[in-house]
């Protein structure tokens, strides 16, 4: 199967923010994300399972290489740990710095303009917290 064949997966918005994690998932050092549970149902989107694959796109839409999650989680955003915190592979060196970073994010004005409202984000805020592997590159030629 192709990526072409896999439902498309935009992390951020595009520009710096996803380019940097596309380059973090290429690198192997990202291999956990983090989805706002809200924005799922916004969208109408179900939660992911394991085993589903996703082509993840870069800036420019194309994509840059497939995933496959090998585990999915809903949990209150309380519950993300420091050894999930690294698997995101940001940089951050503890749950409290991935936390700050989330919640900046999921309040953010492109988050906001997306729900029509900002969420309000506590302990109890459900996360789709997803672990995954790569499973193939990008095509070389730019497909």
């Amino acid at each position: 199967m192709g990526h072409d064949d896999l439902p498309a997966l935009e992390l951020a918005f595009p520009g710096p923010e996803r380019d940097r994690g596309v380059a973090a998932i290429v690198s192997g050092r990202k291999t956990a994300l983090t989805g706002l549970l809200e924005i799922y149902e916004h969208a109408g989107e179900a939660v992911p399972v394991p085993g589903q694959r996703f082509s993840v796109l870069d800036s420019e839409g194309r994509p840059a290489v497939t995933i496959e999650l090998v585990d999915v989680r809903v949990v209150p955003i309380r519950e993300i740990d420091d050894d999930f915190a690294r698997a995101e592979g940001r940089g951050y060196c503890d749950a409290a710095e991935w936390r700050a970073a989330h919640v900046a994010f999921f309040r953010s004005e492109g988050v906001s303009e997306y729900l029509g409202h900002t969420p309000v984000i506590d302990d109890d805020t459900l996360v789709v917290a997803e672990r995954f592997r790569v499973a193939e590159p990008a095509d070389p030629g730019g497909r």
